[in-house]
């Protein structure tokens, strides 16, 4: 058995039906090879890559000591890999209803906390591969995600032969409480050491929030004082709401080779942009120093004795959404997120990619992890921007043409925000809370007209 860490105990103990913390994913695949029996076949074939995946949370009895990871005796591997599909036409909004409808429900926790749901009837043959996988199971880059193992880089990848598996025998309550008595008696520190853990990681969290801030007095004032007042944090229902946003990465490579700054720079001016067009088309008063405040989820280089880029930390950054000019948005982001660079020692998407090859999901979740805790007064909504690779990927031999990923809701929050980029597309997904945040489609829209307007800028 293997002890819950204390930080992944807290992602347990503080989500509730109103805000599950799993991350979501949406693959839109060519018509499958096989079709998508093949696609649950290689999901079976594949679960010895994540042995985690087959384990479920066991508490100890009197909360003694955190809950530990034990072989699910009962795993039913049809359970967690379920078929859906769309009505005809099986149009986009058809499938982001249905991801809407999974992305609310929580996960059984009962069971391995994750789900794959296998979508046909899509237009045109095509199908989808719906993921859902909860932070507690991502602890750093090293681990490997369901949908990470689902991939390849080559439509020829060999399918390997299901491996048999006997779980081990659940321990029983009363040796759940022996091992956790006897942990304390060989280290009376224990209990102590588990509060003092939490604490200071809230502290290391706040003193993370405070480093992108562009200056002393500005971290001081992001840090002391609550995020402005906005219609984003309007959430707080249990249903949701997802949509879309696409873009050409070459665009906005374009931009960031004619303004400065980074990729994510004009990623984040990108939904500064819309924001502030989204605001206007509500009648709120945008005026110059008007701003959103976004928690947004970075990659760093870890301490010595750790492998580099395998931590994630959260900043808080304002948005401009009062400064009407797209290039000075651009110019003030790219100000405010060099302060990351240079305190937090960001990782380049290049490294990135080549820590921890394909990974949106596993990245997204260490993301979520990192903007718990201090955002539901610090920010506004989260924003994670995770690099992919630039080149197809395939699910048992059929081609990967999008990848959307579904960030969950921080408590209090509307909105969240999570970006992909992969074979030269840059992929957003907008989850919103239904009733907070209704129009999250006209925001959609407005991402890509702000994309466009950013590359009109060039001239």
């Amino acid at each position: 058995m293997e002890r819950l860490s204390t930080l992944d105990a807290s992602f347990l103990g503080l989500e509730d039906p109103e805000t599950p913390m799993h991350v979501a994913g949406v693959l839109v695949l060519d018509p499958p090879v096989g079709g998508l029996d093949a696609i649950a076949a290689l999901v079976a074939a594949r679960l010895p890559l994540v042995p985690r995946y087959r384990q479920r949370v066991l508490e100890v009895p009197g909360h003694l000591a955190n809950p530990v990871w034990a072989d699910d005796p009962h795993f039913d591997v049809d359970h967690h890999v379920r078929r859906s599909a769309v009505p005809r036409p099986g149009t986009q909004d058809q499938l982001l209803e249905l991801v809407s409808r999974v992305t609310a429900r929580p996960l059984d926790r009962s069971r391995p906390l994750w789900e794959v749901y296998l979508v046909e009837g899509l237009a045109g043959g095509r199908a989808a591969v719906v993921t859902k996988t909860h932070p507690a199971l991502v602890d750093g880059l090293g681990t490997v995600d369901i949908g990470q193992v689902l991939l390849d880089d080559s439509p020829d990848a060999p399918v390997p032969e299901p491996v048999p598996w006997r779980p081990r025998p659940l321990p029983s309550a009363a040796q759940l409480v022996a091992e956790a008595l006897a942990e304390y008696a060989a280290r009376p520190s224990a209990v102590v050491e588990t509060a003092r853990h939490a604490v200071t990681d809230v502290r290391t969290t706040g003193a993370r929030l405070t480093s992108a801030a562009g200056g002393a007095v500005r971290a001081v004032r992001s840090a002391l004082f609550a995020a402005p007042s906005s219609p984003l944090n309007a959430g707080g229902g249990s249903q949701r709401r997802v949509v879309v946003a696409r873009g050409d990465l070459d665009d906005v490579k374009r931009v960031r080779k004619a303004h400065g700054g980074t990729v994510n720079d004009v990623l984040l001016a990108v939904v500064t942009g819309a924001l502030r067009d989204w605001l206007l088309s509500r009648g709120q008063p945008v005026v110059g120093s008007t701003s959103v405040r976004a928690l947004v989820p970075v990659s760093v280089h870890g301490a010595e004795e750790e492998t580099p880029g395998t931590r994630v930390s959260s900043y808080l950054v304002d948005l401009p959404v009062g400064e009407p000019s797209p290039r000075l948005r651009l110019a003030r982001l790219s100000y405010a997120m060099r302060g990351v660079s240079q305190h937090g020692r960001s990782v380049g998407a290049d490294a990135l990619l080549a820590l921890a090859g394909f990974a949106p999901p596993t990245l997204h979740a260490l993301g979520a992890r990192a903007a718990r805790g201090l955002s539901r007064r610090m920010a506004n909504l989260v924003v994670t921007n995770v690099p992919g690779p630039q080149v197809p990927l395939y699910a048992g031999g059929t081609r990967v043409r999008e990848v959307f990923p579904v960030v969950p809701l921080a408590p209090g929050h509307g909105l969240s925000i999570g970006i992909t980029s992969y074979d030269g597309r840059v992929f957003f997904g907008l989850n919103a809370d239904r009733f907070g945040v209704g129009d999250v489609d006209l925001l959609a829209d407005l991402v890509e007209q702000e994309l466009a307007v950013l590359v009109e800028t060039i001239g």
